[in-house]
């Protein structure tokens, strides 16, 4: 199944955007523990659209955009952990939260267009 060109480099800019984030927290056990599961989470959004884009059936398309909805949401819950435990600034956050609601919000609208057309 083609993909979105436009969405496979926002997905990698996330990515990296995490990344620096992730490089940018405070030391500590708890900001690495976080940082950690956030990177993961942050990176796993791109790499598996990617997967995603080269789906075989349908099925296995919305297994990969399912999982691009999951990381995605879960890497808001890291963001959202780092802010609600004073060790981020909201202020710093808030840009890149609203970047994984959105890639949540169109997740789950092209997991719904292609059952739509199954």
């Amino acid at each position: 199944m083609p993909g979105n060109r436009d969405l496979r480099e926002r997905t990698k800019h996330f990515a990296l955007r995490v990344v620096k984030l992730v490089e940018a927290l405070p030391k500590g056990r708890t900001a690495d523990v976080i940082g950690r599961q956030l990177v993961r989470a942050g990176t796993s959004v791109g790499a598996n659209y990617r997967a995603a884009c080269h789906s075989r059936s349908t099925a296995e398309f919305l297994s990969r955009m399912a999982v691009v909805e999951e990381e995605a949401d879960e890497s808001a819950y890291w963001m959202e952990l780092l802010v609600e435990s004073g060790i981020m600034p909201q202020a710093r956050m808030r840009e890149l939260l609203g970047e994984a609601d959105q890639l949540v919000a169109i997740a789950i609208s092209s997991i719904k267009t292609a059952r739509e057309r199954e």
